[in-house]
């Protein structure tokens, strides 16, 4: 078990969202504005492209609804947009978008194969090569969402290490649940989120994100009903 990659992980977050922060200082808010339509549509990309990996198509329906169920329940997007707020007004740097950077962030750091596949190495055998790729990913991932969205993106880093690190310490519980259909439902219900993000992005559309996240948790399970049915 080695945490290292998780260490690296977080760190590249960080860094790249404190180089993002420093480069926003000196631009215009046209050419900021300009920056985050084009993030968003190249997370619109990234969302369509994982999206259409999916085997299955009801588990990705089943999953998204039974997440919107619970989090329009349970008001994430709402509690979200509360911890943006008190963000902003205790947090000299902590101007705008605050709750839609650290969502956005999370998405595209933690929701993925390498994300799962990664952190499950370093549980089981201690190999971390896969979240280091990972890692200088989303040191320019950072550098630009920041630029763009702020230091909510930054937060996003306790999610990445929170995330990470409760994965490979429960590896050897997950990986036989963690199967390779169970981590495509994940993905490819993830990047559907993404997806309505990168609309969010591009000002298409107001989606509340936030309140599907469950679906991702679910997926696995929907996985495996739909596997024994």
């Amino acid at each position: 078990m080695s945490f290292l990659g998780v260490l690296a992980n977080t760190l590249t977050v960080l860094l790249g969202s404190c180089l993002g922060l420093a480069f926003r200082r000196g631009l215009p808010k046209r050419i900021i504005n300009g920056v985050m339509t084009g993030i968003g549509l190249c997370t619109i990309y990234i969302g369509i492209s994982g999206s259409l990996d999916c085997e299955n198509p009801l588990i990705m329906v089943v999953s998204v609804a039974l997440g919107a169920i619970a989090g329009f329940l349970l008001d994430l997007d709402g509690r979200l947009e509360r911890l943006g707020q008190w963000v902003e007004r205790h947090v000299p740097a902590g101007e705008g978008r605050v709750a839609q950077g650290f969502v956005s962030a999370s998405l595209l750091f933690c929701v993925g194969a390498m994300t799962v596949v990664g952190s499950l190495e370093a549980g089981l055998t201690g190999q971390n090569e896969t979240l280091y790729t990972k890692a200088l990913l989303d040191l320019v991932s950072a550098a630009m969402l920041s630029a763009s969205l702020g230091i909510g993106v930054a937060c996003a880093a306790l999610v990445v290490l929170l995330g990470q690190g409760a994965l490979v310490l429960l590896a050897g519980a997950l990986a036989p649940l963690l199967t390779e259909g169970a981590i495509s439902a994940m993905s490819a219900v993830g990047s559907l989120l993404i997806l309505g993000l990168g609309l969010n992005l591009v000002g298409a559309t107001k989606i509340p994100v936030a309140n599907y996240l469950p679906a991702i948790l679910l997926a696995p399970a929907v996985w495996w009903a739909m596997t024994f049915l």
